[in-house]
């Protein structure tokens, strides 16, 4: 019913670049954050964009002799539903009033009742972990154990923590429930406590205090000002442009709406609306921009509030090396699962600077051309694994190899056999960034 033209354009797209060669979430061949819109829609969901469907597991042969012993791990809880009610009735009562006044097109009445249908079925699970979620974890824990075999042999240890919210719990779950299916004499241990929040979830008043200073507002507010109007959107759903101008906030109801449409990917919904075609490419593009450049300042290393967000995660950096530390002198010591929320996983990704996402700059329009793409790093069910390397318990020469959402990752620091780099190197480089921010700081 809606708008077939834009889904007729949208298929000739995507076939026509899907002719350029098979296209990898975000490690393939260059391109345009405007051309994987264009081929996947779905893509500019920001941190609703769902976990990769297809993962090329791709592994670079360690160094002769060097077999995999250790792995930790820290990531997303999978697909959920929306928070809160709220980001549903922002643009539902602005439908639903315009509608008692008469002031809806059969198109808006159209959006109106699918948005209807959408708060039916969130009710009662703000928040929640959905089915996608739950089957994401079991299959990243599935191909953790192809991958890493040696690592999960026989009896071996699973340490699994999360913090307290029931949708990192049952994700949690979910990948433990994957690993015995596949070994049952695994030897499982699972918590979720108040007592690991400050690592797993640590929240720094300082750094939070300083997200949005006046200079980053006036930056993003700027960047966002040719990227915020649709007057085509409201021609489409309301049949009076002065009632729009008078009662309607547009920016407000484009963004939300959007956001409505990209969300539904991780609940059954997906499949029952169709309100996304009210939206061409350019303006889920400029979207992804907006959000993109949010998380960039929010959470990433932006010069524009002083490019010290990353190291709200410095509890969580150090709690993953003194535990490397600890289980490397173990004969055998298994796994370590940590569960938490994007707002860990993508400073956390900066703080390590894996791959060019410690990038720092006080422009915000540099982030797309240079690779900045939060969505690259935050889906749902993202993950970061650390996976340990030795010839056997006496070899001192340990290698440690990062895994961002399972495909491999350059550090900062130097080595010989990258994506391989030694533990000493790396544990020494990180500690003293984190000593050198806390010395500054006075900590």
């Amino acid at each position: 019913m809606l708008i077939m033209g834009n889904r007729l354009l949208g298929h000739i797209v995507s076939v026509a670049v899907m002719l350029f060669g098979v296209i990898v979430y975000g490690y393939a061949q260059p391109m345009s954050a405007f051309d994987k819109i264009s081929n996947d829609r779905r893509f500019s969901a920001s941190n609703y964009c769902i976990y990769p469907d297809t993962i090329l597991l791709r592994q670079t042969p360690p160094p002769a002799g060097k077999r995999p012993f250790y792995l930790s791990h820290y990531g997303r809880h999978g697909s959920r539903y929306l928070s809160n009610r709220k980001g549903y009735d922002i643009p539902y009562k602005v439908l639903q009033k315009a509608d008692s006044l008469g002031k809806l097109t059969p198109l808006g009445q159209h959006v109106k009742r699918q948005m209807e249908m959408i708060i039916r079925d969130s009710e009662g699970r703000w928040g929640d972990l959905s089915e996608l979620g739950k089957q994401q974890h079991r299959g990243i824990a599935r191909r953790m154990m192809k991958r890493f075999p040696e690592v999960f042999e026989g009896k071996a240890h699973v340490d699994a923590k999360n913090t307290t919210v029931p949708r990192c719990i049952l994700s949690m779950g979910s990948a433990v429930q994957g690993m015995v299916a596949l070994n049952p004499k695994l030897q499982v241990r699972m918590d979720a406590s108040l007592h690991d929040m400050y690592y797993m979830n640590h929240q720094d008043k300082l750094l939070r205090g300083n997200m949005m200073t006046p200079v980053t507002k006036k930056a993003y507010d700027e960047y966002c000002c040719s990227r915020e109007h649709n007057p085509r959107l409201m021609s489409l759903l309301f049949n009076d442009s002065v009632y729009v101008k008078e009662q309607v906030d547009e920016v407000w109801l484009n963004y939300y709406l959007l956001k409505t449409a990209l969300i539904q990917q991780n609940t059954r919904m997906g499949s029952k609306i169709d309100f996304l075609d009210l939206f061409t490419y350019e303006d889920i593009h400029q979207y992804w921009q907006k959000e993109n450049a949010w998380w960039y300042f929010m959470y990433g290393p932006s010069l524009l509030n002083g490019g010290k967000q990353p190291y709200t995660q410095r509890y969580l950096l150090r709690q993953i090396i003194q535990e490397a530390d600890s289980c490397i002198h173990l004969k055998k010591p298994g796994v370590q699962l940590r569960f938490g929320h994007e707002t860990m996983v993508l400073p956390l990704t900066c703080l390590l600077e894996l791959d060019h996402f410690g990038y720092q700059t006080l422009d915000l329009n540099e982030l797309e051309a240079h690779g900045w793409w939060a969505c690259l790093v935050f889906p749902m069910a993202s993950n970061i694994q650390f996976v340990f390397y030795r010839e056997n318990l006496f070899d001192k020469d340990i290698l440690v190899k990062v895994l961002l959402n399972e495909q491999e990752a350059t550090l900062p620091v130097k080595s010989d056999n990258a994506p391989y780099y030694k533990w000493s190197d790396v544990r020494q480089y990180y500690l003293n960034k984190i000593n050198s921010y806390e010395e500054t700081r006075g900590q």
